[in-house]
């Protein structure tokens, strides 16, 4: 697999959250996984309005300390780019190369879009909710705001926000400020950054990033199917050390605490099971318990015990939510790269640093 120079300046803009951050039930903000399509737009807080308009009965024009004034709500989410895993699918797919670092969990504040829409007025013949940032850029040949949409009924109903703070600072330029949608439970690219106007329409939205970018295609000149929710994915925190360029994983040899975190957005992760045979067998890790939940919307920890001995090997784990759904071992190739699933493989070398010592001594 060759990365494109055009690949590189992708992955020098756009950044994952490393894996050992999984240690932390929220993400601290530099932390997050971030990924910006177009350029990161300069906005004066003073002068931006958010307007809400089209089938409603009143257009609204809304400043930041107007929508502070409101009522406010807060939700802790996990959040996962619709391409994370992207660079482990063949053949290659060009495009942002996610390994499995695009996630984080944050809490997010801000209003419930539902008020906001209610306080509109939407009328009976409305549709679809569209939603437009301020960062514009170029694709399928043409100039255009970052534009996605929700169903009347999932804007109303998906607990979705439109969020000011996050972890309980203002956003930060890059993701999103002043305003950004958040919709639990969806897929990253949902979550409209910089956001800048909503249209209530009485047809489906057919935007470039709707109709044509993030959707499930198996091949090309497929109409494919929209992404929406994330699949479930479990992730363990790299054990031991790594070495530098590889990244592979050095352990002493007893017993190795594994720890992760699990998550899906079609129904809370009920099982997680770890495998230190590259799959072969799976054994049962231990999930927190409800006390300790972040929330409905926000990853679980999990934890299993590992009698490492000496020798190579690959870890992995996979999580089952409440609806059956269950990480596959491999994965799926689709046009864009997108929702790659397939369950972490972590290579690890159980080595004995006394034996180390001594073969470096002799060679000495």
């Amino acid at each position: 697999m060759a990365i494109s120079l055009e690949e590189l300046q992708l992955a020098a803009r756009n950044h994952g959250m490393p894996l050992e951050a999984l240690r932390y039930p929220i993400t601290p903000v530099g932390l997050h996984y971030l990924l910006i399509h177009y350029d990161i737009p300069v906005v004066d807080a003073e002068a931006w309005r958010l307007r809400v308009h089209g089938l409603v009965d009143r257009t609204l024009e809304v400043s930041l300390d107007e929508l502070r004034a409101r009522p406010a709500t807060e939700v802790v989410v996990t959040m996962e780019c619709a391409g994370n895993g992207r660079a482990r699918l063949e053949p290659h797919v060009v495009s942002q190369p996610w390994l499995a670092e695009a996630v984080g969990t944050a809490r997010w504040k801000g209003v419930e879009l539902r008020s906001l829409l209610d306080e509109a007025g939407v009328r009976a013949a409305a549709v679809d909710v569209v939603f437009t940032g301020l960062d514009r850029g170029i694709e399928c040949g043409g100039e255009q705001c970052f534009q996605r949409s929700l169903s009347l009924a999932d804007a109303r109903g998906a607990g979705a926000i439109l969020a000011y703070e996050v972890n309980g600072q203002p956003l930060p330029p890059q993701h999103g400020y002043p305003l950004r949608l958040l919709v639990p439970g969806w897929y990253g690219m949902t979550n409209v950054k910089w956001l800048a106007e909503i249209e209530v329409a009485a047809e489906p939205f057919a935007g470039f990033q709707q109709a044509q970018g993030y959707r499930l295609r198996r091949e090309e000149g497929d109409d494919g199917e929209p992404l929406s929710r994330m699949l479930p994915r479990a992730l363990m925190a790299p054990p031991g050390i790594p070495e530098f360029l590889s990244r592979r994983r050095a352990v002493v040899p007893g017993r190795t605490k594994l720890n992760g975190r699990a998550w899906s957005g079609l129904g809370s992760v009920e099982r997680v099971e770890v495998s230190f045979d590259a799959g072969a067998t799976w054994s049962e890790a231990e999930i927190e318990s409800d006390t300790v939940l972040l929330g409905p919307w926000a990853w679980r920890g999990w934890a299993a015990t590992w009698d490492a001995a000496p020798g190579e090997y690959e870890l992995c784990c996979r999580a089952t939510d409440a609806a059956g759904n269950r990480q596959p071992l491999e994965p799926e190739w689709n046009v864009g790269g997108y929702a790659n699933n397939a369950v972490q493989r972590v290579p690890v070398a159980v080595v004995d640093p006394r034996a180390e010592t001594a073969v470096h001594s002799a060679r000495s």
